[in-house]
């Protein structure tokens, strides 16, 4: 059985024709979709973080809310942009909304990806250390946050302390015990994925990836895949690791899914430069009938070697909507698939 959620961006704009006009509408709507998506048995809610972005970004009150309001869905992010982070507070802040879903976050976390501003991450406080560039403080960040969220204490207490303290170090509190193995980086190369399996992170590779082979992105991102878990089995961790992609499928159902996208024009993968230096192919989307798209999906190789699928959502078209096109893959696609 695979496991299959959704991936929302958080879009927003003032535009008319836009179903989220304000940063409120994002957020609320994505607490709405969440809600309908458990109902329809759909397996994880997940979000992207962008900062400087009509999109959503602070991730954790969505998450706690969200929370509050599910009981079964996983509850998680693809991905957080660790140059932003302070790793100490966003300890404090994971195990606070972890303990709130009662341990359902499966928090994706980053170097990040291109951004809206020019080094934005200086503007929230944080600047690489004499060596670094921003991809290994980002690296740094990561590593900090893992240690102390295995709740080990590390912590001097004070020996006059306002509240009695527990004896020895102190950790950061509140303790999610277990968030330590549902964290996933999301890796855009298959060096970062096999660093991410020597950490003991779970995988999460996006629709697109660096360019390494010139072979389509499902081809690259199955290799990705297998040498992750070749690392993770030579690491020698003592639980399973998970692994995620994530694409843009439509199974075309009704009059209005045909509307929006039945024209096509999108059923190759694409090349493109993240930068002077950076190619990276970007995957394709899929959108037909679901007997089509069955047999479309048999030959995508990524999303036959991991465990979890995440659909990219349209969330400017509305809850209502996203959770037919959610409803549309869980009971058309997936069983031709022997997914559910």
């Amino acid at each position: 059985m695979k496991k299959i959620g959704f991936l929302s961006f958080g879009h927003w704009t003032p535009s008319p024709q836009s179903g989220t006009r304000s940063a409120e509408d994002a957020l609320l709507q994505s607490i709405d979709l969440a809600v309908a998506a458990e109902e329809l048995g759909a397996d994880g809610a997940y979000f992207r973080v962008h900062h400087f972005a009509r999109q959503l970004a602070s991730p954790f009150p969505l998450l706690a809310a969200i929370g509050a309001k599910t009981s079964r869905i996983e509850i998680g992010t693809g991905v957080i942009d660790m140059r932003y982070e302070n790793p100490a507070y966003m300890v404090e802040d994971a195990g606070a909304a972890d303990l709130i879903a009662g341990g359902r976050l499966q928090l994706g976390i980053s170097r990040g990806s291109p951004e809206q501003v020019i080094d934005g991450w200086r503007h929230f406080g944080h600047i690489p250390q004499e060596g670094e560039d921003d991809a290994a403080m980002a690296r740094r960040h990561t590593e900090v946050f893992l240690d102390r969220l295995k709740g080990k204490g590390f912590a001097q207490p004070n020996p006059r302390p306002m509240f009695p303290n527990p004896p020895g170090l102190l950790r950061i509190e509140p303790h999610s015990q277990g968030l330590s193995k549902r964290i996933w980086w999301g890796s855009a190369t298959n060096a970062t994925a096999e660093w991410a399996a020597r950490l003991g992170m779970n995988l999460q590779s996006s629709t697109l990836k660096f360019d390494e082979t010139g072979e389509p992105l499902h081809k690259q991102q199955a290799d990705q895949i297998r040498a992750f878990r070749a690392a993770w089995k030579e690491a020698g961790h003592d639980f399973e690791p998970r692994v995620s992609v994530s694409r843009s499928i439509f199974a075309l159902v009704s009059d209005m899914d045909r509307a929006y996208f039945g024209r096509g024009g999108n059923e190759q993968d694409t090349i493109g430069y993240l930068d002077e230096k950076t190619r990276a192919v970007f995957g394709r989307s899929y959108a037909a009938e679901p007997d089509r798209l069955i047999e479309q999906l048999k030959g995508d190789e990524a999303i036959a070697e991991a465990d979890t699928l995440l659909l990219t959502v349209p969330n400017q078209l509305g809850v209502a909507y996203n959770a037919h096109v959610i409803e549309a893959i869980l009971k058309y696609v997936a069983p031709g698939l022997g997914w559910r």
